[in-house]
């Protein structure tokens, strides 16, 4: 591609890994907003169909509006895209011939967009989806929501637990529920920001709901499960793409420390694989496996160092639809169908993909509403997916 790749952003919080947040403001909105849109959700699933399609005319209006009163503007320069995600959109869209702009708001980029299509312009978010297929019949991206519901149709789920606005005491009962390790996440919220996992021990429990609910009051406890993250996005309630990311890690030789093998790593690294960041978060996830940065670590001890995947991080990335057991196919399309979106990532923890998911713990974590379907274009290994041309098959 012309643009250059994503590239990791180093930031003050080391817990918001490379995409920074307000804490505060992140606080303040989950507080307000986490229970009122499982409701509001609800209403607007339920409104008649002519009061669904008049958000599609408020948007247009909308824009429109701020382009007469020289507040909003449409560019059609490419390079000024708010994501990649919406970059690969727009590049099919030059290849099929659809005209596509950009609203500029006071000279700024935003992630929304317009194109002619059909002899009628369209207005999108970043992903070209009709209105009649964004509708939701519950908040998806409720980390919790999406739990209750995928378990109830025999879709694999991690053990999981909302924590409650709670005492000390209350803490170590949950805790004490749990047979495994866990993970401590904010009930909704995206890009792993202030989750902490593996954790083992009471002391790092608490230390870890104290970190998640630095953007949340609202945080899901569940079973930590061991594997890979992976990114299943379908389109039309048909899987499109499997994308695969290995966390960064060292493997032990009984001689260097886990510094000397960090550095060795980043020396040999592949040049699309961006160096560890050695942050705090690092140091605390190295010590909930019971090591610092001198440990020698052991002789074929193989080491995570982040609970982040992905060459940002140091890790690795695969896009293997093609390599997937077909064994998973059934159940990831059980889960588009649950949530009933035209296009939906899902977030999946997965031991060996390649495998009979029946043979193996696994389960899906968390469903992006508007995935970035960028990931499947620039894995380091396996063919790139088109999914923003299935995404434009859509319109046909």
């Amino acid at each position: 591609m012309s643009k250059p790749e994503p590239e990791f952003k180093k930031i003050a919080c080391d817990y918001c890994g490379d995409a920074a947040i307000n804490h505060t403001a992140s606080y303040i909105q989950s507080l307000l907003s986490t229970p009122v849109d499982k409701y509001m959700t609800s209403v607007i699933h339920r409104a008649p169909k002519f009061v669904k399609k008049s958000a599609d005319l408020i948007m247009r209006g909308l824009f429109e509006a701020l382009h007469m009163l020289r507040i909003a503007k449409y560019s059609d320069d490419i390079e000024k895209t708010a994501s990649f995600r919406s970059r690969v959109v727009w590049e099919e869209a030059q290849r099929r011939g659809i005209y596509m702009e950009q609203v500029l708001i006071l000279g700024k980029a935003s992630d929304h967009y317009r194109a002619k299509l059909h002899g009628k312009n369209i207005y999108f978010e970043s992903l070209p989806i009709q209105y009649k297929f964004l509708d939701m019949k519950k908040n998806w991206d409720d980390k919790l929501i999406l739990k209750q519901e995928l378990s109830k149709v025999g879709v694999p789920v991690p053990q999981y637990f909302r924590l409650p606005f709670y005492t000390a005491k209350s803490l170590e009962k949950i805790f004490s529920a749990f047979k495994t390790k866990v993970i401590v996440k904010p009930q909704i919220g995206s890009r792993a920001r202030h989750t902490v996992t593996n954790i083992s021990t009471l002391s790092h429990f608490k230390d870890a709901v104290k970190i998640a609910r630095q953007i949340s009051p609202y945080l899901v406890v569940e079973e930590y499960l061991e594997g890979d993250v992976c990114r299943a996005t379908l389109v039309d309630g048909k899987l499109a793409g499997f994308y695969r990311g290995t966390a960064p890690h060292v493997i032990g030789d009984g001689v260097k420390t886990i510094r000397e093998l960090i550095e060795e790593k980043d020396s040999t690294r592949h040049e699309r694989i961006q160096k560890v960041q050695v942050t705090k978060e690092l140091h605390d996830h190295i010590k909930r496996f019971g090591f610092i940065m001198d440990d020698v670590l052991p002789k074929d001890f193989r080491l995570s160092l982040s609970h982040r995947v992905g060459r940002l991080f140091g890790g690795s990335t695969r896009e293997m639809v093609d390599e997937l057991h077909p064994s998973f196919i059934p159940y990831l399309e059980k889960a588009a169908q649950t949530v009933g979106l035209a296009v939906a990532g899902f977030d999946c923890i997965v031991p060996d993909p390649t495998k009979d998911a029946d043979s193996q713990r696994w389960g899906i974590i968390e469903c992006n509403t508007l995935p970035f379907i960028d990931l499947h274009y620039y894995a380091l290994e396996g063919k790139p997916r088109n999914i923003a041309g299935m995404i434009w098959d859509m319109w046909d």
